[in-house]
């Protein structure tokens, strides 16, 4: 059977002028295909559509990305299209099956417990280090956008209330609550920055270089520094804490719409998404630790 696909692979690439490597992935995945198949006592040239619906299960089961299963599907459709052309078959499974949704990916997660080895990272007796540390907890105790924290302002902040104003995407103002250990950090920092920063006129809450607003390019570099201090596995990215913010709150039984409010998000679709996180994780836990799991 290998020796066949192989054969009529091998002509159908000289005949159409395939290139060394669309014909290696070709071969490679139709090979992967075919193994599958012949457990289930089917080929790749007498399969249906149920089997082919069996296979890529299998794949998604594993764990394959979107776009490599679309690839496969591709591979597959151009397969039973070349042997219509050959006389070796009179239709094309892959046209019946159901068309594939394209998933929306979810966004990079840290843990609980990788969170707070971040939050620990940066060096609190030094005035740098004691910003950037209120900077990291007001970030994961708001869920503010970056862009939002590296340009907030001190006027904004009501720290007796423990309420941040936030004016986001497009304009829209909403008040965000944080909680007691970021308000222990932001009074800290505010000591500090009033000793260091005292003569200088900067309405920014964590100013940078001249007294003006730190950009993101800066804040995520020095977040990059502080995860491999902490010594994370995955570098996060500059909205990695706004993602934990929100998906350990629901993780902890906070409401959907309280989340949306939170995060400024126009359309609680947008917020979901971090609903799918949370299933993501349930279905992870239950894989790895379940005796029939997987």
């Amino acid at each position: 059977m290998i020796e066949r696909i192989e054969g009529l692979l091998q002509r159908t690439a000289m005949l159409r002028g395939w290139s060394l490597h669309t014909t290696s992935s070709y071969y490679a995945d139709l090979i992967n295909t075919q193994h599958f198949l012949t457990g289930k006592g089917s080929n790749l040239f007498d399969v249906t559509e149920t089997g082919l619906m069996e296979y890529l299960a299998h794949l998604r089961r594993r764990g394959l990305k979107d776009s490599t299963l679309r690839r496969r599907r591709s591979v597959l459709s151009t397969w039973f299209g070349l042997l219509q052309s050959e006389g070796l078959r009179s239709d094309n499974p892959v046209r019946k099956l159901p068309a594939q949704r394209r998933r929306r990916p979810l966004p990079k997660m840290l843990g609980e417990e990788e969170v707070n080895d971040l939050l620990d990272a940066p060096e609190t007796s030094t005035s740098i280090g004691l910003r950037d540390k209120c900077m990291l907890e007001m970030l994961y105790a708001t869920g503010l956008r970056v862009s939002e924290l590296v340009s907030l302002k001190i006027a904004q902040v009501d720290q007796s209330a423990m309420l941040v104003r936030v004016v986001g995407k497009g304009d829209k103002e909403r008040l965000v609550p944080f909680g007691e250990i970021a308000a222990d950090w932001l009074e800290q920092w505010l000591n500090e920055r009033r000793r260091v920063y005292g003569t200088m006129a900067s309405p920014f809450l964590f100013p940078g270089r001249g007294g003006s607003a730190m950009t993101r390019q800066n804040f995520w570099q020095r977040l990059k520094r502080y995860a491999h201090h902490a010594g994370l596995r995955r570098i996060p990215s500059p909205h990695t804490l706004r993602h934990a913010f929100a998906t350990h709150l629901l993780n902890h039984g906070a409401d959907l719409r309280a989340v949306q409010m939170l995060l400024g998000h126009a359309n609680i679709s947008t917020t979901e998404i971090y609903t799918h996180v949370s299933r993501a994780r349930l279905h992870d836990a239950v894989n790895r630790a379940h005796p029939l799991g997987a």
